[in-house]
């Protein structure tokens, strides 16, 4: 490729489809927006508690090429998802709404074992490796789940407490007894 070429770009369609084949190994540049609803994404279909109207997630992409140092240029690949799902809060196991959003930036390499030799350090981008039938789609979708909290909760303070661990009069059911503290247990076994 002529590093003083003017490379197409092409905007990418919104159809999830269309998504799961997009060709990285063209000469172009590509750039889109657009909207995914969480019906579209199956493994985050998956980890939903419940999908409300308006439960999804806004993506914009852009590429281009960016010199490299001793071989040809290399698609940069920028990626920002924003939008949210129902998940079960961790602390009170009721619905909880999460709002996410991450930004990403990648470079596309030829192989795998480009993208493996990549260096590790460089945490302002990851290598993809480019393909004719990319799947842009697995990636947004990856990029969410990634995104995700491991312990998903409300806010501070938001937590309702959860009816069947307490009863009526909001005092807990079952109080445990204090275990007892394993060093004054040494401390006796001492003065024996």
């Amino acid at each position: 490729m002529n590093r003083n070429q003017v490379l197409p770009q092409v905007e990418l369609s919104v159809d999830p489809k269309a998504l799961s084949r997009i060709d990285f190994c063209a000469p172009q540049s590509y750039k889109g927006t657009g909207f995914l609803e969480i019906s579209v994404l199956p493994r985050l279909t998956d980890e939903a508690s419940s999908i409300e109207p308006g439960d999804g997630f806004h993506w914009e992409l852009k590429t281009h090429f960016a010199d490299s140092p001793g071989s040809e240029p290399r698609q940069i690949l920028k990626l920002a998802v924003k939008g949210r799902i129902h998940l079960v809060c961790q602390s009170c196991l009721q619905d909880c709404v999460l709002e996410l959003a991450q930004e990403s930036r990648f470079v596309m390499v030829a192989t795998e074992e480009e993208a493996d030799a990549f260096p590790m350090e460089d945490d302002q981008q990851e290598p993809l490796v480019a393909s004719q039938h990319f799947d842009l789609l697995g990636l947004i979708e990856d990029e969410i789940l990634l995104s995700i909290p491991l312990i998903p909760k409300h806010p501070e303070g938001a937590c309702q407490p959860h009816a069947s661990s307490f009863s009526e009069g909001g005092e807990a059911l079952d109080t445990p007894e204090k275990p007892q503290n394993p060093f004054n247990i040494l401390k006796n076994m001492k003065k024996n």
